[in-house]
């Protein structure tokens, strides 16, 4: 029986639910060409149930019989979906418009992708973790889509369909061999099981085919064949979101599944953590090298930095993902967050029709001509690369600090070689923008340029008070009793 007590721990996502079925109904009612009412709508429901959310920091809870559970863990991330649909409107606002895509639908789509997210960060059982991420994905799926009839458009969203449900049902598929190891399905559950004998074979089959398929979703080497192309066909605003919003996700339930449901299994997986986390962070740097094209570029980028993040949960292998690791995993999202959604307001303000202005010597100029926003670029870059002072050179060291405490000093080395070259093509950009002429086109947004101002001044001014951002991403690993 659902009670009060379900629904209030609930209620940032049920608010994010009802306000993208109420964004479709009015837009509805809403005349072609004026479809930026919806999008007002939509921010006023985000910033909504982002209230809800930071009123549940000291709130923790246990919801719908165990499967969903309130911690600092899910407020850290669900504060990051949040803001990340935010910008995500930010940069939509004017480009649909410009674009031709000032569709309605567009919003409540976005809405409904947030609210898979923010259910995957609540998840405490594998039944509700693949419900959250189909929530979240079918949306993604159509918005990848939406610039019809731009054939690459569709390419992405056919491409980005039929691979995601091919990881789906590897998900799917997972969970049932969990299920038949354990016979349950609560990750609290399965730990119980642990101590009893099991068939652990089928467990870690069932535990590789969940890792195959949440490292679809974070773009994870061998898994992110995908990226690239959809990166490039999706509308700028849509993958400007995918970036942080997606892999944020993934690294949710991946994180949930391997920290509380399957530490027993630490010792046979870890090498395979370990594998997939340098060999993402090569391959993402090395491919980065040789692209022209801003959004594959940043695309392989998104690869890398997935394989930083996976070197979080390389420590799994000492027996539990330490607090430090998780900590230092939501400090990079949260890091990675700000960098990836200014960058990509910058390309949104760049890009023309019929794909004019993605390519990066295109950014010839563009600190001459346009100084708000080549600052905010170099700054991104720098980030990025872990150059100091800015968020991401915190990020990359708190992850490599977790790496080498652990006993995994070479995978750290793996870590800041590979720094090493992703600076190439990160500084070729600033290259291009201060040293090399040119006259870049720019949109007249002011949301974008906001978007792009705000998100530099928080790299740069976190990285100079760390702390803070660090202490609650520690404090982030409460979790009710």
């Amino acid at each position: 029986m659902i009670s009060l007590a379900d629904i209030y721990a609930m209620l940032p996502v049920i608010v994010m639910l009802v306000w993208g079925m109420l964004v479709l109904l009015v837009d509805l009612a809403v005349p072609a060409g004026r479809k930026g009412i919806t999008a007002v709508i939509a921010v006023v429901g985000l910033a909504f149930s982002m209230g809800l959310t930071l009123a549940q920091m000291a709130q923790p809870a246990i919801a719908f019989n165990g499967m969903a559970v309130v911690d600092g863990f899910a407020v850290f991330l669900n504060v990051i979906f949040l803001a990340s649909g935010l910008a995500g409107v930010a940069l939509a606002y004017d480009y649909n418009r410009r674009m031709g895509l000032d569709r309605g639908e567009f919003y409540a789509l976005l809405l409904f992708s947030i609210t898979g997210m923010m259910l995957m960060s609540y998840a405490n059982d594998l039944i509700v973790i693949f419900l959250a991420l189909e929530l979240l994905s079918i949306p993604l799926y159509i918005l990848s889509a939406i610039a019809r009839p731009n054939p690459r458009s569709e390419e992405a969203g056919l491409k980005y369909f039929l691979l995601g449900t091919f990881s789906s049902a590897f998900v799917l598929y997972g969970t049932a061999l969990i299920f038949g190891a354990t016979a349950r399905t609560d990750l609290p559950g399965i730990v119980a099981s642990l101590s009893a004998p099991v068939n652990l074979p089928l467990l870690l089959v069932g535990a590789a085919l969940l890792l195959v398929g949440f490292g679809f979703k974070v773009a994870a080497v061998p898994f992110h064949m995908w990226t690239p192309d959809v990166y490039q066909g999706a509308p700028s605003p849509v993958t400007g979101f995918m970036s942080v919003g997606a892999k944020a996700a993934g690294f949710a339930a991946l994180m949930r599944v391997f920290a509380t449901a399957l530490p027993g299994i630490a010792a046979d997986i870890t090498p395979v953590l370990w594998a997939l986390a340098a060999l993402t962070m090569i391959v993402g740097n090395v491919i980065a090298v040789g692209q022209n094209n801003i959004k594959r570029m940043l695309a392989y980028s998104s690869i890398a930095h997935a394989g930083y993040m996976l070197m979080a949960f390389v420590p799994y292998g000492n027996g539990a993902v330490t607090r430090d690791a998780v900590a230092s995993l939501l400090f990079y999202l949260a890091a990675y967050a700000f960098t990836s959604l200014g960058a990509w307001a910058v390309v949104v303000a760049l890009e023309g029709k019929e794909g004019t202005g993605l390519q990066i010597p295109e950014y010839a100029g563009l600190g001459r001509k346009y100084p708000w926003l080549a600052i905010p670029m170099v700054i991104f870059m720098l980030s990025f690369t872990g150059i100091p002072p800015t968020l991401g050179f915190w990020g990359k060291f708190y992850l490599f600090r977790t790496a080498v405490q652990g006993g995994y000093s070479s995978l750290a080395l793996i870590g800041l070689l590979t720094s090493l070259v992703s600076a190439y093509y990160y500084l070729r950009v600033v290259v291009f923008m201060y040293f090399r002429a040119g006259e870049p086109v720019s949109a007249r947004s002011p949301w974008v340029v906001f978007t792009a101002v705000v998100s530099a001044a928080a790299v740069i001014i976190l990285s100079l008070l760390p702390t803070p951002l660090f202490t609650w991403a520690t404090q982030a690993l409460l979790r009710p009793q």
